[in-house]
């Protein structure tokens, strides 16, 4: 049974086969009986959950606070942004009836066609439209700002072509919307929402992130500029893993939110919009799992610790139980999620492996010998490697261990990043560097014309202009016209 648990895609084999298998054999999600939706298991549910909790401290951290809006759009709400409307319109779930009959034949139930709704209703794929719409309401005066809102909900884009967490018709995500008084102060919250998610990805995900704005082509739509963390995941593609949109007044003025400032004066005030989404479990996969399994980052492990007896019998697990018991209340003490498998349906052997594949960070295991020399078998995730410990303060030892390793999954994807990176000066090397992957730093002219092209002809896109680096003026590889800095052209997911 564990090799079966076990039988995955090696990364170098299929890569795209392999993170499939990953998510169906660790359990954190599956294709469900409605086409391009996905159900996510309770091991997957719980990575989000972790992701939740982290994200939405942050958030009130910063002066957010979390609200609810109806899932329902009008679709006259949507044409009133020009931009946003023909961003989204290819992706909309449209609701055009209320109400369901019974099939005359007796052949099960059809749509009652009296039952027409006289507004056709939009399922939000973004929920800028029916919040400015609201907002409106609740916005007369400087006073009333700045508005500083997040919710957490479901979203559907229509997509054709899906996979497991990185592209699902329905997916989870939390939506900040933002209102302020001036532009400076709606550029500020977008640029510190943009940080907010690079902290969250490398000191929680582990994950290294490059912070930069979009190209006007790669931007939101209905957003003057759009900032994103773009990470590298170990097939040498990009992942964008977050975004926040500085939205200028466009929401404002299509749904004419305007107050009156401290001048007497009336003005529309100035949006942000900022996002991520489940899509983030993809990027936990993608950037540190192995052949073996998920390898996970121990702040965001469903349990970070897992302990396995090892018995002979009923007598002698008892004994096991009762050692076990006490370091299992000293872990919970410092704060360390444990789980205690005691269980009698499954061979430790089986559990090891299942373990290993679901990404437990440590596992700890006691037989009768460690019994005997006060002792205990502590195993690795991230490195795969094995030791003896004494049972004397091993809740301080786990612990430091725990830390130590949310260091080392970063610094190994930090590495691999640093390894991939490298700066392009023509574009006949591009052509042959993209094929290997990774970040190319190359000098573009600005145009969307040279952009489109390069997209074109080799399927990368520019992933983000840094915000922090090389800033050197150059020319522009295709081109040779003049280049500001160098931006990060990379294929993507």
């Amino acid at each position: 049974m564990a090799k079966e648990l076990k039988e995955l895609t090696s990364r170098s084999e299929d890569y795209s086969q392999w993170y499939l298998d990953l998510v169906i054999k660790a359990e954190l999600a599956e294709n469900s009986a409605v086409r391009g939706c996905m159900v996510i298991k309770p091991y997957g549910y719980a990575i989000w959950e972790k992701m939740q909790r982290q994200l939405d401290d942050m958030f009130k951290e910063t002066g957010h606070v979390n609200a609810y809006f109806p899932l329902f759009i009008p679709k006259s709400f949507l044409s009133r942004e020009a931009d946003h409307v023909e961003g989204f319109a290819k992706e909309c779930a449209v609701v055009t009836h209320y109400r369901l009959k019974n099939a005359p034949d007796g052949s099960g139930v059809v749509v009652d066609p009296e039952a027409k709704l006289e507004e056709e209703l939009i399922i939000r794929p973004t929920s800028e439209t029916i919040i400015w719409s609201t907002y409106k309401n609740w916005i007369q005066s400087y006073r009333d700002l700045p508005l500083l809102i997040n919710q957490w909900a479901n979203v559907v884009r229509w997509e054709m072509r899906t996979r497991l967490f990185l592209r699902t018709a329905e997916f989870l995500w939390q939506e900040g919307h933002t209102a302020h008084a001036t532009e400076q102060e709606a550029v500020e919250e977008t640029e510190k929402m943009i940080n907010v998610y690079a902290d969250f990805a490398e000191k929680y995900m582990a994950l290294p992130v490059i912070k930069g704005k979009k190209s006007a082509s790669e931007r939101f739509a209905g957003a003057i500029d759009t900032y994103t963390i773009e990470a590298l995941m170990q097939d040498g593609k990009a992942l964008q893993s977050g975004t926040s949109h500085f939205l200028g007044q466009n929401f404002a003025k299509a749904f004419d939110v305007m107050f009156a400032d401290k001048d007497g004066g009336r003005d529309y005030v100035w949006a942000t919009s900022w996002g991520v989404s489940t899509r983030l479990i993809g990027a936990l996969i993608m950037a540190h799992s192995d052949d073996n399994g998920l390898v996970l980052p121990p702040k965001l492990a469903p349990y970070q610790v897992v302990i396995v007896p090892i018995y002979k019998n009923a007598e002698q697990l008892a004994q096991i139980d009762e050692k076990v018991s006490g370091i299992v209340s000293r872990l919970k003490a410092l704060g360390v999620s444990v789980k205690y498998d005691n269980s009698d349906n499954k061979k430790p052997g089986w559990k090891f492996s299942e373990y290993e594949l679901k990404g437990v960070p440590v596992r700890l295991a006691m037989g009768g010998r460690d019994m005997e020399n006060n002792t205990i078998e502590v195993a690795r995730r991230d490195t795969l490697t094995k030791e003896t410990v004494s049972c004397e303060n091993i809740e301080e030892y786990v612990k430091n261990l725990l830390d130590e390793i949310q260091e080392n999954i970063y610094k190994k994807a930090l590495d691999y990043r640093a390894s991939t990176t490298r700066e392009v000066n023509s574009y006949e090397e591009f052509k042959e560097e993209i094929e290997k992957g990774g970040f190319l730093l190359c000098h573009w002219d600005g145009t969307p014309e040279t952009e489109e092209l390069i997209k074109n002809e080799t399927k990368a896109t520019i992933r983000c202009i840094p915000l922090e680096g090389d800033k050197t003026p150059g020319k522009c590889m295709v081109t040779g016209k003049p280049s500001a800095q160098r931006v990060i052209f990379a294929r993507a997911y």
